[in-house]
């Protein structure tokens, strides 16, 4: 008996509870009664009507192999460490009641002491629990870890972007931020709300930024069409005007107004362009065809525009801008006096003219723009943040490939090859600043 009671402890198999057949345990009477056998007599567990002895039998020592089976579960569940103690022992205490009332067939006396073996094994593997449960909160706790540092490296990166003024870049990068923190793991209620509090709040302030870029650059450029426009509809009033000498003045102011009222809108400012030149070209037309005619003359006007072309085209290429400005301004007022000239010929004159002004205020508009001590400092600020951006891929690539995590090292290495290539652009258009 000792024997099973052991072999009961160490198997999840409900024969290893019994010893040989658990119908030797039992017998049926002739009135159809099924009798269990133990040591202090026979006890009657009930009977099965309709069926055979053998039936009726079987039923019963089906209901002793299932109380069995709960024993040696129980013993396999303790043994390896999945179950709590105080669980298990309450466990007992409900088998030990079930056994002593159990209408069943088998060796209930070697059940009962499998069962009474198993308390000394909840004490014997009470260790190896907490030693699991241990071993399972250090590994929750290092996924926890490991997701937190996640999450951080989205909140930092987050944090870097704050003062961006690559609007659609930032924007878009901040997107994708943000499906990376959907994806990364949940952490503690308490970290993941500090946490998500930074992140939103780089996303916060950024996008105030931008809305803020966006609304005054909207605010601006409508000040731009509104003078443009005042400009443009005084040009159209003077169009038919046939005092040439004032009118021609006058558009040159105009012309100087629009020049310093800024650049607006692109599409708008191409409109009300269009038609301030056709108000102007109206003019200087009608202008000049009433010169012609007093004059007699269109060949001379374009035996002087023949030489004036070549003086404003001699101005390129351009090393100084502001003196080249002066010049080209100059043979302009003396271009505008020349009479009346065949229109396909001044058009391509005028194209060739506008090429002049228009290489002088590119090198005009990218002078102010180098000389800009905020765009400089903009600069400044994305080629340092950019190698500083270099310097922390490197150290994450170099702390995995020292735990061994190289895919992850080969991240954060292409993250750094990718970033130098930015620096190197960065660092060629800083050189362009002057002052």
């Amino acid at each position: 008996m000792e024997n099973t009671t052991t072999h009961i402890l160490s198997s999840t198999g409900a024969a290893a509870a019994l010893i040989g057949d658990p119908a030797k345990f039992g017998r049926v009477g002739e009135d159809g009664t099924v009798y269990v056998i133990t040591p202090t007599g026979d006890r009657a567990v009930g009977s099965y009507p309709g069926k055979s002895a053998e039936e009726a039998l079987a039923y019963f020592v089906k209901k002793f192999e299932m109380a069995a089976s709960e024993v040696a579960l129980l013993a396999a569940r303790i043994r390896s460490g999945a179950m709590v103690p105080s669980d298990a022992q309450e466990a007992v205490n409900k088998l030990r009641t079930q056994i002593s009332e159990l209408n069943g067939v088998g060796d209930l006396v070697n059940l009962s002491q499998s069962l009474e073996k198993i308390p000394a094994l909840i004490t014997e593997h009470e260790g190896a629990y907490k030693a699991r449960k241990e071993t399972q909160k250090a590994d929750r706790a290092a996924r926890q870890n490991e997701a937190a540092s996640v999450k951080e490296k989205i909140v930092a990166e987050a944090e870097t972007l704050i003062d961006s003024v690559a609007w659609k870049v930032t924007t878009a990068r901040l997107k994708v931020l943000l499906e990376d923190w959907k994806k990364a793991p949940r952490l503690d209620k308490k970290v993941d709300a500090a946490l998500w509090k930074r992140f939103s709040s780089s996303r916060n302030k950024f996008d105030k930024r931008r809305r803020t870029h966006f609304s005054n650059l909207d605010s601006e450029q409508k000040k731009v069409a509104t003078a443009k426009d005042v400009i443009v509809k005084e040009a159209e009033s003077l169009a038919n005007s046939k005092e040439w000498l004032n009118t021609a003045k006058r558009f040159k102011v105009l012309m100087d107004q629009w020049k310093s009222a800024g650049r607006g809108k692109k599409a708008t400012d191409d409109a009300l362009w269009q038609r301030f030149k056709a108000s102007q070209d109206s003019f200087f037309t009608a202008k000049n065809a009433d010169m012609a005619k007093r004059k007699g003359s269109m060949s001379e006007n374009l035996a002087k525009r023949e030489a004036m072309i070549v003086e404003f085209e001699a101005l390129l290429p351009i090393s100084d801008f502001k003196s080249a400005k002066k010049k080209f301004y100059d043979l302009m007022g003396k271009w505008q006096k020349i009479g009346m000239t065949d229109r396909k010929k001044r058009a391509s004159f005028d194209t060739r003219v506008k090429k002049v002004e228009d290489e002088i205020n590119e090198l005009e508009r990218n002078h102010q723009r180098k000389s800009d001590p905020s765009a400089k400092a903009q600069a400044n600020k994305v080629v340092q943040g950019l190698a500083e951006a270099i310097e922390s891929y490197e150290k994450q690539a170099a702390k995995a490939e020292a735990a061994g995590q190289t895919a992850k090292a080969m991240v954060a290495r292409e993250a750094a090859a990718a970033r130098r290539d930015w620096l190197e652009q960065a660092q060629k258009g800083l050189t362009e600043f002057t002052g």
